[in-house]
């Protein structure tokens, strides 16, 4: 299984819990029998451990499989399992939807002595027979009270108002549901904790579960010795903190590449967050042997990046070596549109999805995405545009759709990168070295990668100038770039609106003919 679908297979689970568990807890019509409750609860961590304090039933190796799967896989209970766990969850998501913009978590120290003296306080007073501090915080009689003084009378409400409607037309077959009584104290009790659940999980995520639960505490001191951990790839981490800000336990330290595992619970959001694959779920020694392994992606991914970044030098080095300006340029460039990255499609749709996170702007090998002004118009303002003052889109890079959040870069293939036509080279002959020192040039078609710019014959004898072919463009920017002109340049990327396909450029280098007739030099 692919390490980025351990997060869906989490939410299955947790789904086929939550559901059964919360139906049970609310089943005012008694449908399910007693047994089947048993067995739907029969992983519920407390309810077995009481079990076997008390009487000792089938349902004490409940807890002892919860033990086993901890010191597997972790807290695994407290991802999928706990129906609280699951409810902080689902108050987390709606968080983000209120926002409307990605929730960002960030590492936070462990409150150790809050969260062991809780622990203390609940276990201790157990042998005394007293379990007050039990009651209040476990997780699963806390939901249970939860969805009895709130989804229970909802869904009574609803049945009597169904009921009603059909009494009308003589269908008697929904009975009402009457609420016999209504207990304030307890009430008010059950909602000050809901409330600081609901408060908690809205803006910290899993906090009441790493602070306070004390089946948290107990099985995240278990979970520091699990076989299996999420873990970071120190020489493939690229430190960007991208996996912290989707900590819903807020344990990933980003800076130090450490991850608090008493605090992990499990839940595999870093995993598909990191832009590198830079983090695992696997045992100590598998880990240590992938770290040893060879992983061509993550290598190619760094050694690209020198590449670029050399070529770049390159480009520079070549032109300033080859071509010296003595005549300025004359012509001002004018763009009428930025060019947004390949996969983004279009600048209506690139800007409606664009959260300006500038993970594409950090993560650019080139560089040349950098953060707009007012490229986009001023509701744009500092999302990331083509500069082709700073680098070029590389003609094999597809990092920025690989790790847009948003959508506003989709993934594209390389394949199709490679005729992605983003924006077409404008030339500016007035501006061109060419015609303005009558000296011989050609950074621009050297470094198109298409062949989109070539060069033919100018009017000058024994010269030649660039020609724009713009069905091979797919505005890369690197003629742009590596233009000796200034201050103006003599060709510039003028950007698509609506990303467009450009013509494959089939023409080939045509083979030296090798002359046969010719001594072999050896």
């Amino acid at each position: 299984m692919r390490q980025s679908n351990f997060r869906l297979l989490r939410i299955i689970i947790s789904i086929l819990f939550f559901i059964p568990t919360t139906y049970i807890l609310i089943d005012f019509y008694g449908l399910v029998p007693g047994d089947v409750k048993k067995w739907i609860l029969f992983l519920q961590f407390t309810p077995s451990v009481l079990n076997f304090i008390t009487i000792g039933t089938l349902s004490i190796t409940g807890f002892i499989i919860i033990l086993a799967l901890t010191f597997l896989f972790g807290r695994v209970y407290c991802s999928s399992v706990c129906p609280l766990g699951v409810l902080q969850d689902i108050i987390n998501y709606f968080s983000k939807k209120i926002k409307k913009r990605k929730k960002k978590f960030i590492f936070v120290k462990e409150n150790k002595l809050l969260r062991y003296s809780l622990l203390a306080l609940t276990i201790i007073p157990i042998f005394f027979g007293i379990n007050t501090f039990l009651v209040l915080l476990d997780p699963y009689s806390l939901y249970g009270r939860i969805a009895g003084n709130f989804a229970l009378p909802i869904l009574a409400f609803s049945n009597n108002g169904v009921a009603y409607i059909l009494e009308q037309f003589n269908n008697y077959s929904v009975y009402p549901h009457d609420i016999q009584k209504f207990n304030i104290v307890p009430f008010a009790i059950v909602f000050s904790f809901f409330g600081l659940i609901a408060y908690l999980s809205f803006k910290h995520g899993r906090l009441y579960c790493n602070t306070i639960c004390p089946v948290g505490t107990l099985l995240g001191i278990i979970s520091k010795y699990s076989l299996f951990k999420i873990r970071i790839k120190e020489e493939e981490c690229l430190s960007c903190g991208a996996c912290a800000r989707d900590c819903k336990a807020e344990c990933i330290d980003s800076r130090t590449k450490i991850i608090d595992t008493s605090r992990c619970i499990a839940c595999f959001d870093c995993i598909p967050s990191c832009p590198t694959e830079g983090i695992t779920f696997s045992l100590k020694s598998s880990a240590s042997s992938s770290d040893d392994s060879i992983n061509n992606s993550k290598r190619n991914f760094l050694t690209k990046t020198s590449i670029y970044l050399l070529s770049l030098s390159a480009i520079g080095a070549s032109v300033q070596k080859k071509i010296k300006i003595t005549k300025p340029s004359t012509i001002p460039v004018f763009k009428e549109n930025a060019v947004s990255p390949p996969g983004s499609f279009s600048l209506d749709k690139f800007n409606g999805k664009c959260t300006a996170c500038h993970l594409c702007v950090t993560a650019c090998p080139t560089q040349v995405l950098q953060p707009s002004f007012l490229e986009y118009g001023f509701t744009g303002m500092l999302q990331p545009h083509l500069d082709n003052s700073a680098g070029y889109c590389n003609f094999d890079c597809t990092i920025c759709s690989d790790v847009c959040p948003t959508g506003a870069i989709i993934p594209i293939t390389r394949n199709d990168k490679h005729l992605a036509q983003i924006g077409i080279a404008k030339f500016i002959k007035e501006n061109c070295v060419v015609h303005t020192q009558k000296t011989d040039c050609g950074a621009c078609s050297e470094h198109c990668p298409t062949k989109a710019v070539h060069m033919i014959p100018y009017e000058v004898k024994g010269l030649v100038i660039p020609e724009v072919r713009e069905e091979y463009c797919i505005g890369c920017g690197a003629c742009e770039f590596a233009c000796p002109t200034i201050p103006y340049k003599s060709i510039y990327i003028e950007g698509n609106s609506i990303h467009k396909t450009a013509k494959k450029n089939v023409e080939e280098k045509k083979l030296e003919k090798v002359n046969m007739d010719e001594d072999f030099p050896f």
